[in-house]
């Protein structure tokens, strides 16, 4: 590995006023290597990598690409320089093509006198695609109509056709199966394997320290540490994130499963696409996972349960009687919904915290047929305070806040919304350790308090850690059920998933 640097930032000053995003940071990488961002949401890494990536400008500082001035004016001249960003939340265009999505500024070279070949540039799209395991995803559709997940790929696809030096990963492998996760880690190794690098963002320390040569921390906006990968330790790297020793449980102490007799939610032969005649009954002060791969159709499970999509056949009832077919008769019940897509179903970008955090609730926060602007800001500001949202005030647009942020707001509008039954799918994804533990301690004062929660996840140690009882699905459907256990494992349950 080359001393030189391929990129290298001096004094790094940016502001969205009041908030100081960066103070004074720098950061070094090296040609050839992995380099890992980590630090709590809100410390700065995605600030950083979106000024490299051109997203945002730097208020003062240096910045150097191979020795040279660097200052892009945008993504489209950060990557005709070499650096392209798969960014946390959806990159793509959900109305038009795969093939226009990968080719965005590039169309020119499809143009047939003044008429634009589409034909031509959806073979080659497809060509793309099926160099790099991706051939699942048809090049002519919209991206409208493909998962979160393949809507990720495509960024990938059109990242990697730009051929760049420098790849950012900005939270994607939290969105990825097991198979995305792998053609991913295939492409990193390859780059560094050629003298190219990546930033690499996650919230898996773990996956972290497997896949980085190099780990740097932020905390605060500030520049805390490099750690090169002879001296990787989770518990050093948790400790420099947040500034304390990490102490206490992470997830659940207790290893027996508790709850009451009582039903609440009856789930009888849902039938919709990939899922096929699942049927369950969730109890009072229950958590019940449930888990699988990606495509295993937990997450389309959850939509249907709530109502977000129709059911071909099956019906979920509340407490054995009501049956609720759409998310207004669910709510009226008092069920909730986390959608995994945050930016497109689980909170309103272009909205206020405030807003977001209040909308579940407004009938409850009614005094008469007066909604006091007192009471809504109490509101808000207590669910602020207890998830520790990094904002600058309630009316911040939720737009300018970092992921895990907002998926701290979503999180804040369902528990405050005091739903008997909430459903959660991937909760914590782009959440930090810190901001973890304090989702599972709200999970089990729920729990505590009589209430219902559906765990939908992608991560084994979360749901073997958290549930009372877990249900694994392959192919659409419940292969096997497990009961809490001290002695429960990954090994257990990984057969009945693949």
């Amino acid at each position: 590995m080359s001393n030189r640097f391929l990129l290298e930032a001096k004094n790094i000053i940016k502001t969205f006023p009041p908030t100081v995003a960066l103070n004074d940071v720098h950061f070094c990488l090296r040609p050839g290597e992995i380099h890992g961002l980590m630090g709590e949401n809100g410390s700065g890494k995605s600030t950083m990598c979106s000024i490299v990536s051109g997203i945002y400008p730097y208020d003062s500082g240096d910045l150097f690409l191979e020795g040279e001035p660097y200052c892009p004016k945008n993504m489209i001249d950060a990557a005709a320089k070499g650096v392209c960003m798969i960014v946390q939340e959806q990159g793509t265009f959900a109305s038009t093509t795969v093939a226009e999505n990968i080719f965005i500024g590039k169309e020119k070279q499809f143009h047939n006198g003044i008429r634009l070949d589409t034909k031509k540039m959806a073979n080659a799209a497809q060509k793309i695609l099926d160099e790099l395991q991706m051939q699942h995803i048809d090049a002519r559709m919209t991206c409208g109509r493909l998962s979160f997940e393949d809507r990720k790929l495509v960024e990938i696809a059109r990242a990697m056709y730009s051929d760049p030096k420098i790849l950012i990963i900005d939270e994607t492998t939290s969105a990825l199966s097991k198979n995305g996760r792998d053609i991913l880690y295939g492409l990193m190794e390859k780059m560094k394997s050629e003298g190219k690098s990546v930033i690499f963002i996650s919230h898996d320390i773990d996956e972290l320290m497997e896949k980085c040569d190099y780990l740097t921390v932020f905390r605060d906006g500030i520049y805390i540490d490099e750690v090169p990968k002879e001296k990787f330790n989770a518990d050093l790297i948790k400790q420099l994130m947040v500034g304390r020793e990490m102490v206490g449980a992470y997830y659940r102490e207790d290893f027996k499963p508790s709850h009451e007799d009582e039903v609440v939610l009856s789930v009888e032969h849902i039938t919709q696409g990939i899922v096929t005649d699942v049927s369950f009954d969730a109890y009072k002060g229950e958590i019940l996972g449930i888990g699988g791969l990606n495509e295993c159709g937990m997450h389309e499970l959850g939509k249907l349960i709530f109502g977000l999509e129709p059911r071909t056949i099956g019906v979920t009832r509340y407490q054995g009687g009501a049956e609720f077919k759409n998310p207004t008769d669910a709510m009226k019940l008092g069920i909730g919904y986390i959608s995994k897509d945050r930016d497109k179903e689980a909170i309103l970008t272009a909205a206020s915290i405030r807003d977001n955090i209040c909308l579940p609730s407004l009938s409850k926060l009614q005094k008469g047929i007066f909604i006091t602007d007192k009471r809504e800001k109490e509101f808000t500001n207590s669910y602020i305070n207890t998830l520790e949202i990094k904002t600058s005030g309630m009316e911040q647009l939720c737009m300018h806040l970092s992921g895990g942020n907002k998926q701290k707001v979503v999180i804040a509008k369902w528990v405050g919304f005091d739903a008997s039954v909430l459903i959660m799918d991937c909760p914590t994804r782009g959440i930090d350790i810190g901001v973890k533990a304090e989702i599972y301690r709200i999970m089990e004062k729920m729990k505590a308090d009589g209430r219902t929660i559906i765990l939908i996840s992608e991560e084994l140690p979360e749901l073997i850690g958290m549930s009372d009882r877990l249900l694994i699905m392959k192919d659409g459907k419940i292969t096997k059920e497990f009961q809490r256990s001290k002695e429960l494992s990954d090994r257990d349950i990984i057969n009945y998933m693949i």
